[in-house]
């Protein structure tokens, strides 16, 4: 069986039906019976729209770049690609082989 990693680059403060979009893809993931998801927050970054987003001492970003990783079955997460789509719209999503130890 191969194993798989997918990430989902996305802005802290996107919504998906009222929920913050990362709060919404988690949630899709348990539901959907993925092993296991991390959502890291990233403290610096950039999108397609070249605009970069950062947490600096004496600013308060709510645009600060986040990533979902979640490790699965490789079928079990490509099943799930289409509801991903329709909740993160065109926002960056990866996907590579993994072996999990």
């Amino acid at each position: 069986m191969s194993s798989a990693l997918i990430r989902i680059y996305l802005k802290q403060n996107s919504t998906y039906h009222g929920k913050s979009i990362h709060e919404a893809v988690l949630e899709l993931l348990r539901d959907s019976g993925i092993s296991g998801a991390t959502l890291l927050r990233g403290i610096e970054g950039y999108g397609t729209d070249g605009k970069i987003h950062t947490l600096k001492i004496l600013e308060w970003s709510n645009e600060l770049p986040v990533v979902v990783e979640a490790v699965d079955d490789e079928e079990k997460i490509r099943a799930l690609v289409p509801k991903l789509r329709e909740v993160v719209g065109k926002e960056l999503m990866t996907m590579q082989a993994v072996e999990i130890l």
